[in-house]
């Protein structure tokens, strides 16, 4: 089968409210109508959770109606990784299994449980396995809580890194704090992170214990909903002034070190 027969994967953005238990925007205060427009008529999902991904579905409908029944759209959930295996291998029969529909020329939506798919997610395998695959990849245009935050923040826009999640354990998260502040000092760039919402607190708690007086740290809390905030200021300031963060929503950390 040619490319041109082939169908394509579909970068779907998501919202940012996973979790939320209130205040959550209209869908399309978030997502353009052109991308709700597509998420409409994709008849094949790939997603990290098919309950979630079928109530982002329920949300499409109720602006754009689906193409096909709810029922009959096709929702597979990416695999779990395995220990000892390239999760991006092109012969894996999982991403073979996922790639189907797009090789019989059928389009594909790739979803996260939140913001873009494949950034800080693990949709970026199945991307890598349509690249490897020779399909045709579209990224639609949507919310990145990461970006967002960084964007918000007034730190360095123009050098930046995503960490990912700190380690748990006290000692090894201090060590790993000084050791991004370092980074930052050395580079001056802004060094992003998140954390499981329940642990916000924690982690505040540990960056302002292990971070220098002068440091200027910045804090997203609940992107894209009602009552969302981003704060910035000195560490000694946060100290001056705390500001609590909820258990329940996510929260975007980003340091820049003076």
């Amino acid at each position: 089968m040619n490319a041109a027969s082939r169908g394509s994967l579909y970068l779907v953005p998501n919202t940012l409210d996973f979790g939320a238990k209130s205040a959550i925007p209209p869908l399309q205060n978030v997502l353009p109508l052109g991308v709700i427009e597509i998420a409409a008529r994709l008849p094949h999902w790939v997603a990290e959770n098919a309950k979630t991904t079928r109530a982002f579905l329920k949300r499409v409908d109720a602006v754009v109606a689906l193409a096909q029944p709810l029922q009959q759209i096709d929702i597979r959930e990416l695999p779990r990784p395995q220990k000892g295996r390239a999760p991006t291998s092109p012969v894996a029969d999982e991403w073979s299994a996922l790639l189907a529909p797009a090789l019989r020329g059928a389009d594909i939506g790739l979803i996260s449980e939140a913001g873009l798919p494949a950034v800080a997610d693990p949709g970026a395998a199945l991307v890598d396995a349509a690249h490897r695959a020779r399909l045709r990849v579209v990224a639609l245009p949507g919310p990145s809580s990461l970006l967002l935050a960084l964007a918000a923040s007034g730190l360095n826009g123009q050098s930046f890194a995503f960490v990912g999640y700190l380690p748990v354990e006290a000692a090894e998260r201090g060590a790993r704090i000084r050791e991004l502040e370092a980074l930052s000092r050395r580079e001056q760039q802004t060094q992003l992170m998140i954390e499981t919402p329940y642990r916000n607190e924690a982690l505040l708690a540990a960056l302002l214990a292990h971070l220098g007086a002068t440091t200027r740290l910045a804090v997203s809390c609940g992107l894209t909903l009602d009552g969302a905030f981003s704060r910035t200021d000195t560490v000694a300031g946060w100290k001056a002034a705390p500001t609590g963060l909820p258990a329940d929503l996510p929260v975007v950390f980003s340091l820049l070190a003076a």
